[in-house]
């Protein structure tokens, strides 16, 4: 005789693995809250990473059981997609990509970067080299590419073989061709796990087709971050906070530098921070290194506070800027445009106790006791008598004044009539006067 509990008990276990195997690839569970969308459309740049750190900060907050990418770009800047990739892979709430036409360049590696993709027919991903095309930047975007596609699963060969043409793939891309994937080979290569003609399409594949869905499209705070981190607008915004820098250790108090170069400082940071680029401590490092200024200007010291300061705001303007080469070339040429601009006004500005000691103001003037080098070249043609004799190296005297001279090699008596020939420096070279 059998025991019904017992079959029971078994087959509710045979339909919770069945559930768990069908429903495991599921970015969530339907009706667990809202899925969040958001339109990249065109190029890339800090305006998209604003949109998408504000998306996904509200996604966490309104419980949102995925987040739902529409992208449609031919590319734009690397660091804003890097930014993006790296808010993406790290996001608590499941991503799905849809390429809706294409992905190219910058954009690939924002779709890449998600769990799951979906393309519309006729869509492409690809084309990623970058521009200039050097051994340096493919290199670097080629392990941008590959640990991506590793960390999401997928093949890195076809990543890196998107930035670097001479790879090719075999089937899809000869060596010496970008490789770009049509919507039935990205299927095909598990980089895309389906082909949709709609966002209804997507969300409906993926178990999401009665969940609410809200917009996040650019506004003018994501459209003004967007042309504040331009990398134009950034030098410029960085030059002005160095040359007020600069007139404040000059004048001391003067006041309208400090708040031209505020303003500059709260436009930088500001569009670094809403696309999520800039924390806590790059904002610290800077007004801590403005106060040890202050404090330098108003407190006797050895300029210890100041360069202190100095190296702080620095700090914070490098790791702001992702603390890499590009970000030293852009605080190098700023630099150089800041000091430039500065000693154009630098006779305007009054003068601080701090600028005193950082730059020496004495000079060597005559009333102090001090002589410049003489120029003998006052002394060609002219003649003198030898009191020493040249052997060949002697003296003369010229109108009273005795100078040490040497002959073109022959041995002169003393008291004999000399002419100055050449002078090189400070070498006179005298010939005898026979007459």
């Amino acid at each position: 005789m059998g025991y019904p509990h017992i079959h029971k008990k078994r087959l509710l276990l045979l339909l919770l693995f069945f559930s768990l195997l069908f429903f495991g690839d599921r970015p969530a569970e339907a009706g667990a809250g809202p899925v969040i969308s958001i339109s990249i459309k065109g190029e890339i740049n800090g305006g998209q990473a604003a949109l998408v750190h504000k998306a996904m900060a509200d996604a966490q907050s309104k419980q949102a059981q995925a987040i739902l990418v529409e992208i449609d770009t031919f590319g734009g800047l690397v660091d804003s997609a890097v930014s993006i990739r790296d808010m993406i892979t790290s996001s608590p709430v499941p991503t799905i990509c849809y390429i809706k036409n294409r992905a190219w360049s910058a954009g690939a590696l924002i779709a890449i970067s998600h769990k799951y993709i979906a393309i519309a027919p006729g869509g492409s991903i690809g084309a990623a080299e970058p521009i200039p095309t050097t051994e340096k930047t493919v290199a670097a975007l080629k392990a941008e590419f590959a640990a991506t596609a590793n960390q999401t699963g997928r093949n890195p060969r076809v990543a890196e073989a998107m930035v670097d043409k001479s790879l090719g793939f075999p089937g899809y891309a000869e060596p010496g061709q970008i490789l770009a994937l049509t919507d039935y080979q990205a299927e095909k290569l598990g980089f895309a796990d389906t082909v949709a003609p709609d966002r209804e399409a997507v969300l409906s594949h993926f178990g999401l087709a009665d969940s609410q869905v809200v917009d996040y499209t650019l506004g003018w705070p994501e459209k003004a971050a967007g042309w504040l981190t331009d990398p134009t607008v950034k030098s410029f915004l960085i030059s002005i906070i160095f040359l007020a820098v600069l007139a404040e250790i000059k004048t001391a108090g003067l006041g309208v530098a400090a708040l031209i170069g505020l303003l500059a400082a709260a436009l930088f940071f500001g569009s670094q921070w809403i696309t999520g680029i800039a924390g806590w401590l790059e904002i610290l490092l800077f007004f801590g290194g403005i106060g040890l200024i202050i404090l330098e200007l108003y407190t006797p010291g050895l300029g210890i506070l100041g360069i202190s300061g100095v190296v702080a705001i620095f700090a914070s303007l490098f790791l702001t800027l992702g603390a890499n080469a590009a970000a030293v070339n852009l605080l190098a040429i700023s630099l150089l445009a800041a000091i430039i601009v500065f000693l154009v006004l630098v006779k305007r500005l009054p003068s601080s106790k701090l600028w005193s000691r950082l730059v020496l103001k004495e000079t060597e003037t005559t009333s102090a006791g001090f002589t410049s080098s003489l120029d003998y070249r006052i002394y060609l043609d002219k003649t003198g008598i030898t009191p020493t004799g040249l052997r060949p190296a002697g003296t003369m005297i010229i109108d009273g004044t005795q100078l040490n001279v040497v002959s073109e090699g022959q041995f002169v008596e003393p008291n004999q009539l000399v002419k100055v020939v050449s002078i090189a420096g400070n070498r006179i070279v005298v010939r005898k006067v026979n007459s």
